[in-house]
């Protein structure tokens, strides 16, 4: 275990690829390293976090908006000093929501609960060939999660022209005059340049991370009062969220085509839609992207579905 935790964030609008990215990262990632996933969702239920593969996996989920605003920041901060003191991984991998303005991180990591212990490594951004120009014309935190990223990915090229793909390449030119660009399938990159060298890791003091060790551990209560003292600074900017609601539903029944009939009825204001559907005992997940969707076969398991 290292005496510092790499920090990479996983950006880019809803429905682009991040959990597909995620995985393949999981599978790639070193056995003798220690990975914590942090996984943000914008709805009420966490879905992505069902589909994250990896046996006995340190996973923390914050739903119910984004945790670089304030509607959900207080279970960012109390989430982030429990790793700093129980857990402290090597790396750890954050999966924001489709919606999230990311540019407060760096600021967030450098608290001084955390007694310099995150440090931060890589931004990705991963941008729906199909569906980003729509999105980007629309919802600010686009424009943010772009500004703040280093790495772009120009994910589901198999559906969208190549005039489209130049088209995406030239707004994040707008930000970066020197872009690191993989255009893919399935959010499928090279990822040994970026899977955690060695050499990311800074040379450490050890008499001086013994000292940030020997801290006392605040209470609840302290803690507690560390948060709302930051929420209430008033030098803190704190990101405003898009204006997008988030709505839940079950229901019964065991009919696919019922759904691919609702599905192609959805109105435009509808921006993204995912959930689990059986039929004749199978697992299926419905997948919406800004009128797209899939029906597809799942593997998870019946138990995990049950307990969402």
């Amino acid at each position: 275990m290292s005496d510092t935790t790499g920090v990479y964030l996983i950006t880019g609008f809803l429905g682009s690829g991040k959990t597909t990215f995620l995985n393949r990262i999981i599978d790639k990632f070193p056995k003798d390293k220690k990975l914590t996933i942090l996984m943000n969702e914008f709805g009420e239920i966490g879905i992505d976090g069902t589909l994250i593969e990896g046996e006995e996996l340190d996973m923390m989920e914050i739903s119910k908006g984004s945790i670089f605003c304030v509607c959900v920041k207080t279970d960012f901060i109390k989430g982030l000093y429990e790793l700093n003191n129980t857990v402290q991984p090597d790396v750890l991998i954050i999966e924001s929501t489709g919606v999230a303005n990311p540019s407060d991180l760096k600021r967030d990591l450098k608290l001084p609960i955390f007694n310099d212990r995150f440090r931060f490594v890589e931004q990705f951004c991963v941008l729906d060939a199909a569906h980003f120009l729509d999105a980007y014309d629309v919802y600010a935190s686009l424009e943010k999660q772009i500004a703040s990223s280093t790495v772009f990915i120009i994910n589901k090229t198999d559906l969208a022209p190549i005039e489209t793909i130049d088209k995406v390449k030239k707004v994040v030119h707008e930000f970066h005059p020197d872009p690191y660009f993989f255009e893919t399938t399935y959010a499928d990159i090279p990822l040994e340049k970026f899977l955690f060298p060695e050499e990311a890791a800074p040379q450490v003091d050890e008499d001086s991370v013994a000292k940030k060790r020997e801290r006392r551990i605040l209470s609840e209560n302290e803690l507690d009062q560390f948060v709302d003292d930051l929420l209430d600074d008033p030098d803190l900017e704190i990101t405003p969220p898009d204006r997008l609601l988030s709505v839940t539903y079950h229901w019964s029944g065991n009919d696919l085509e019922q759904v691919r009939e609702m599905a192609g009825r959805l109105p435009s204001s509808v921006v993204r839609a995912k959930g689990f559907l059986e039929e004749k005992g199978g697992i299926f997940l419905f997948n919406y992207v800004m009128g797209d969707w899939t029906i597809e076969k799942s593997e998870i398991q019946e138990d995990r579905i049950e307990h969402m």
